[in-house]
C-alpha cells in the first residue's frame, strides 16, 4: 500500500519554520531564567491547545489551575538546577514535590466544582500535568548539565556543556524527521500505524538510521570514549521517543477529530503539532546521558 502524497512545502510554512527555529536557537543560547521564560510560554500555549482537543470530547479537565501548576513546576525545576548555590536544597525538594502536590490540588479543584468533576476530567488533568510540565521540564535539567566531562574535546574551549547536549538533543530529533520524511517519500510501502496513515515503516527505520549516524558523529565530537558507540544508542533513543511523541499527538488529535493542534503556526498547524516530538525525548535523553556519563569522560 502506497501511502497518501504529502502536502508540498509552502514559502509561508518555510518562513516560520526559520523562524521557530532562529528563535530556539536564540533561548538555548541565553539559557538560564530566560530559556525557562520561553520554555514556559510555549507549553501554556501548548496547554491550550491540549485543552481544546479534551473539550471537544466533552471532558472539562481543570484547565486555570494546570496552567498555573505547570508554570510553578517549570520555575522550581529551573531553581533547583540551575546551579545557584542559595537556596538549592530547599528548591531540589520542592520542585520534587511539585508533581504529586499539583495531582492532589487539580482533584481537590474538581472536587469542588458544581458538577463533580468524572475520571476522564481528573485524567485529562493531571497527564497535561505529565506530558507538558514535567516532561519539558527536562529541557530545563538538560540545559543546565554544565559538567565539563560531558564534553571533554570542547572543555579547553570553554564551550557550555548543557547548550551543546540540547543542540544535540535537537538536532537528533530534526534528522529523524527529516529522514523518516526524505526516505519514507522514496521508498515508504508499508504503513506504520493507522493512527497516522502518511507514516511508514520504511520512513521510520530511516529516520533512526539518520538519527544514529548523526549521534555517533557527536559522540566523537565531543571526545566521549567510545564516542560513536555512546553517540549512536542516543540517536536510536531519540529517534524511538520522537516516533512516540509524534504519534500519541496524531493519536490524540484522531480521537479529538481535528486535522492539526491549533492554527497558531502559518503552515505548521498548531504548537502541539511542532513541539510532539520534543516533549518524551528530554527525559529519555538527560536519563541515558547521566547514566553513562562515567563512561564517557
Amino acid at each position: 500500500m502506497i501511502p497518501p502524497p504529502r502536502t508540498r512545502t509552502t514559502p509561508q510554512r518555510l518562513l516560520s519554520g526559520y523562524a521557530a527555529g532562529g528563535f530556539g536557537l536564540l533561548v538555548v543560547g541565553l539559557g538560564g531564567w530566560w530559556f525557562t521564560a520561553a520554555l514556559g510560554v510555549m507549553v501554556h500555549l501548548g496547554l491550550l491547545e491540549y485543552f481544546r482537543l479534551a473539550q471537544f470530547k466533552g471532558i472539562r479537565p481543570a484547565s486555570k489551575t494546570t496552567l498555573v501548576l505547570v508554570q510553578l513546576l517549570l520555575i522550581t525545576t529551573q531553581w533547583a538546577h540551575g546551579g545557584d548555590a542559595v537556596g538549592v536544597g530547599f528548591a531540589t525538594d520542592l520542585a520534587s514535590a511539585v508533581l504529586p502536590i499539583s495531582g492532589a490540588l487539580i482533584c481537590g479543584w474538581l472536587l469542588l466544582q458544581p458538577l463533580t468533576g468524572s475520571i476522564a476530567d481528573i485524567a485529562a488533568s493531571i497527564f497535561a500535568l505529565f506530558y507538558l510540565g514535567f516532561l519539558p521540564s527536562y529541557w530545563i535539567r538538560l540545559r543546565d548539565l554544565t559538567d565539563p566531562a560531558l564534553a571533554p574535546r570542547l572543555a579547553h574551549l570553554g564551550v557550555d556543556s548543557g547548550m551543546v547536549l540540547m543542540l544535540m538533543a535537537c538536532l537528533l530529533i530534526v534528522a529523524t524527521d527529516i529522514g523518516s520524511y526524505v526516505l519514507g517519500r522514496r521508498y515508504g510501502r508499508r504503513p506504520l500505524s493507522p493512527i497516522s496513515p502518511g507514516k511508514t515503516l520504511e520512513g521510520a527505520l530511516g529516520g533512526l538510521g539518520c538519527a544514529v549516524l548523526l549521534g555517533a558523529g557527536f559522540g566523537v565530537l565531543l571526545g566521549w570514549h567510545g564516542g560513536w558507540a555512546a553517540g549512536g544508542l542516543l540517536g536510536a533513543v531519540v529517534a524511538l521517543f520522537a516516533l512516540v511523541g509524534d504519534l500519541t499527538e496524531s493519536m490524540m488529535k484522531r480521537d479529538a477529530g481535528v486535522k492539526d493542534s491549533g492554527d497558531l503556526l502559518p503552515g505548521h498547524g498548531g504548537i502541539l503539532d511542532r513541539i510532539d516530538s520534543y516533549l518524551f525525548t528530554p527525559a529519555a535523553f538527560y536519563t541515558v546521558v547521566t547514566l553513562l556519563k562515567p563512561l564517557l569522560a
